[in-house]
């Protein structure tokens, strides 16, 4: 039986397969390479170039894979300020992909979907931690789009017999302790990496938006997951999906959350290095807040992730970014 793993070229979706197969899964791999690299891809995947929005090449793919038990969807745009100013784009790949990817696994007799969501369908929260029964009203496109996709798998599930499990999630951080893979995004807009290529030199400071918040420092409070306990996750999703359970939601996250001073004095920590910083404003529509609660995942996924230290997690994405220090592209990727 074989596991289809959408956007399986990219930061998260990487990992997936590698501990899919780590476990003995059989794994088909799908990416556009947009975002995604080549060079992530575990080498027993099998790999298929081409795009969600494409009926011809998912049904090329899943008459060439015709055991399939399940897909993983990781391929999504996921920059909330780019959502912004580009609402359509977001739409047209998140919402409308998903609709043709549907539509294929219908035809095709596929009846379990594991979907990348996000906890910005929350948008501001009505209470920390956030639980998966808090009202879902999106902020942004993405967060949007992303609520609309839980929306059309939950009628497709009604309708086909499609079950799922949504997996809603804030902040991803680290790399695969060996280094081998990790987190290379152009251009890059997550706090920790762009903490490391300060770090490392690739930028002369770091700047902290905001500074008054009713936070513990006055700075915003977060959410971090390691990525390898994140593609866990993914795959007790599956497993639950394959036991016969229904549908349904987790939240994934720290469950305590981490100020981004907290996060800059880790990375000190963790690579030796002074870090220059420096204040700067707010930036719109930013939350002071925002910390998921995953008591449930744990407790009927039986997940379990094994970093808890920020500090921890922020060494394995060090170990990727010294061993790597131009990404992907030291493996003579293009």
């Amino acid at each position: 039986m074989t596991v289809v793993v959408l956007g399986g070229a990219g930061y998260i979706g990487s990992h997936t397969v590698d501990r899919l197969i780590e476990k003995g899964y059989d794994v088909a791999v799908i990416d556009n390479l947009i975002t995604g690299h080549r060079a992530a891809v575990n080498p027993k995947a099998r790999f298929y170039q081409g795009d969600i929005h494409d009926r011809a090449f998912l049904d090329e793919v899943f008459n060439k894979e015709t055991n399939v038990e399940g897909v993983i969807h990781f391929a999504a745009f996921s920059i909330v300020p780019e959502s912004m100013k580009d609402p359509l784009k977001y739409f047209d790949n998140n919402t409308g992909g998903m609709i043709t990817l549907l539509k294929a696994m219908r035809d095709h007799n596929i009846k379990r979907i594991i979907f990348s969501s996000t906890a910005a369908t929350y948008g501001e929260p009505k209470q920390i931690p956030i639980k998966e029964t808090d009202p879902q009203i999106p902020t942004n496109p993405y967060g949007e789009s992303k609520l609309c996709m839980e929306k059309i798998i939950h009628w497709s599930d009604l309708a086909y017999g499609i079950k799922f499990v949504a997996l809603r999630y804030f902040n991803v951080a680290g790399a695969k302790a060996d280094g081998s893979i990790g987190e290379d995004h152009h251009p890059e807009t997550h706090l920790i990496p762009i903490i490391l290529q300060v770090a490392a030199g690739e930028r002369t400071g770091l700047k902290i938006f905001g500074t008054d918040y009713p936070t513990k420092d006055g700075t915003n409070v977060r959410d971090y997951v390691h990525v390898v306990d994140l593609a866990d996750a993914h795959i007790l999703a599956l497993e639950y999906l394959k036991a016969g359970n229904d549908s349904n939601a987790f939240n994934l996250g720290s469950s305590t959350g981490f100020s981004n001073k907290e996060i800059l004095e880790a990375a000190r920590k963790a690579t030796g290095k002074e870090i220059p910083a420096e204040d700067a404003p707010r930036r719109a529509g930013d939350p002071s807040t925002l910390i998921a609660a995953s008591d449930k995942a744990r407790k009927v996924l039986g997940w379990k992730p094994q970093y808890d230290d920020v500090e921890e997690i922020i060494k394995t994405a060090w170990n990727w970014k010294t061993s790597h220090p131009k990404g992907y592209n030291d493996r003579g990727e293009a």
